[in-house]
């Protein structure tokens, strides 16, 4: 690269904010009924006032390599200090053609449309040496919410870019959330608000035109979630 000359102070401006420095990636499990939950969101855009009256997620950035850090990170850490949460509920919006616009579902499973290693015999979304299938089931249940599959990858999907994917709903974080939480043995949730796909993307405000009304269906979603807790599997 132009410029650098190998000295430590060129090299750390390559780097990130450290995540000990980020006030907003610091774990505060929230208390629902009397369970401790660790509310995962990936964008500010997300979290309207509702939810603000609500809880105080952990925020993790977009995508999943940044979901996967951040929660792993949060984990360890809550892990360490020996308050690991009862559950995550990974909240936010996703995409889908075939669902309702503004719409909140709750993932009964989570796949992860990036994971091909087909070229080489396996199962497209199997990853080799794991031992998790391609559509990895999330068994607690909200009752009252109403359920679909999702699929978590890293690319925005639109328009035609549904037709190559098996699942109701899409998102970016969802998948890798769920698989630190299985690192870690916490039941993870996902809360999904269909916020674009009824029509191809043009701009940014096709994302956030439905985030006010997801934001109170989210929030719905929560004050029912402690009645279910007896669901949660051992």
């Amino acid at each position: 690269m132009d410029g650098m000359d190998g000295s430590g102070d060129n090299i750390a401006t390559l780097r990130p904010v450290r995540l000990d420095a980020r006030p907003d990636a610091q774990p505060r499990p929230n208390l629902i009924g009397r369970h401790r939950v660790l509310f995962v969101m990936a964008a500010p855009e997300e979290y309207g006032p509702a939810l603000r009256q609500r809880v105080t997620p952990l925020m993790t950035g977009i995508g999943p390599v940044e979901a996967a850090l951040t929660v792993s990170a949060a984990l360890a850490r809550l892990a360490a200090e020996g308050g690991l949460p009862d559950a995550v509920v990974c909240m936010g919006s996703a995409g889908s053609r075939a669902l309702e616009q503004g719409g909140v579902y709750q993932a009964v499973s989570v796949s992860y449309r990036d994971m091909d290693v087909s070229a080489l015999g396996f199962p497209r979304g199997i990853t080799p040496g794991l031992d998790l299938p391609a559509e990895v089931p999330l068994p607690f249940r909200i009752p009252g919410v109403p359920q679909a599959r999702l699929s978590s990858g890293a690319a925005i999907v639109s328009g035609s870019g549904y037709d190559a994917i098996d699942a109701d709903m899409v998102d970016m974080e969802s998948f890798a959330v769920c698989r630190a939480c299985l690192a870690f043995g916490v039941p993870m949730i996902g809360l999904r608000g269909i916020s674009d796909g009824a029509q191809p993307l043009s701009g940014y405000m096709d994302w956030t035109r439905y985030l006010r009304v997801i934001d109170d269906r989210l929030a719905a979603a929560i004050d029912r979630l402690s009645e279910a807790f007896d669901t949660l599997p051992a």
